[in-house]
């Protein structure tokens, strides 16, 4: 057996003396792992960093089996952003996020597409917020937990939507919502309009609890798993700008890029 795939990289763990097994989201091989040997050498280790974009040759001996992997690099999303360490957690969140949530071996091209345009506007915080919370929104739908958000669940009007019903996952409008507000998941207005607009750091927490509820309970909690570690530290990185006004800061001298921790 043998195929060649353009993949993205999602994490790479250690196997016996210098040789990993890497979780690769390929483009039309869906999420595959396969052993790399030399792991360590410095031509594939920029490969096997999260995010990575690569083309891959997959070789066994039968289907089932893990099979090896034949990597060369095609772009290290990892270097261009390796002095802004919001941006850094939202990669790691995001490929552990397609790691665990994903089906093995199943073709999901729209994700992958969507993925590498993630990707590549990392170094765009106009883009890639926005991107990164219909990202998660949009692996629910594929995997069929998509949550409805067009139209109110109560008087099906498409306006003036700014909550989600947790039980549900219906829109529902703001005069609908105020006697239950407390009860119900906030709508940021990014994700219900299609204006090219930036959302604020508070507009991507809403968004980020709104995709994390549901993921963390009709994928992880399906299988009683916990959602990555790695998406728990990229949102305290993102509460504490939130919590400091929200503004998304683009000078990489500002605290808010540089502080090592925010737990």
């Amino acid at each position: 057996m043998e195929w060649t795939d353009e993949a993205i990289t999602l994490g790479a763990r250690s196997h016996g003396e210098g040789s990993a097994i890497v979780t690769l989201l390929t483009k039309s091989h869906g999420l595959h792992l396969g052993l790399v040997r030399g792991a360590r050498s410095k031509r594939l280790a920029p490969a096997l960093q999260s995010g990575s974009l690569v083309e891959a040759t997959w070789r066994a001996r039968l289907d089932e089996h893990l099979g090896s992997y034949t990597i060369e690099s095609k772009k290290i999303h990892a270097h261009e952003i390796m002095s802004k360490p919001l941006e850094l957690a939202a990669l790691n969140s995001i490929c552990a996020v397609a790691a665990t949530a994903l089906p093995e071996r199943e073709g999901h091209p729209r994700l992958y597409e969507g993925l590498l345009i993630l990707l590549e506007n990392l170094n765009d915080r106009s883009i890639w917020p926005s991107i990164f919370v219909k990202w998660e929104l949009g692996l629910l739908d594929e995997l069929g937990y998509g949550v409805e958000l067009s139209k109110c669940a109560v008087t099906g009007q498409t306006t003036d939507l700014t909550h989600v019903s947790p039980r549900s996952g219906k829109a529902v409008c703001e005069a609908e919502a105020a006697p239950y507000a407390d009860k119900l998941l906030r709508l940021p207005g990014f994700l219900v309009t299609d204006r090219a607009s930036a959302p604020s750091a508070k507009d991507m927490m809403d968004g980020l609890n709104l995709s994390g509820y549901f993921l963390e309970r009709r994928i992880y909690g399906a299988t009683h798993a916990a959602a990555p570690e790695a998406r728990a530290m990229f949102l305290s990185r993102l509460k504490r700008i939130a919590d400091e006004g929200g503004k998304w800061v683009t000078d990489e001298t500002d605290p808010n890029l540089l502080a090592p921790d925010y737990e």
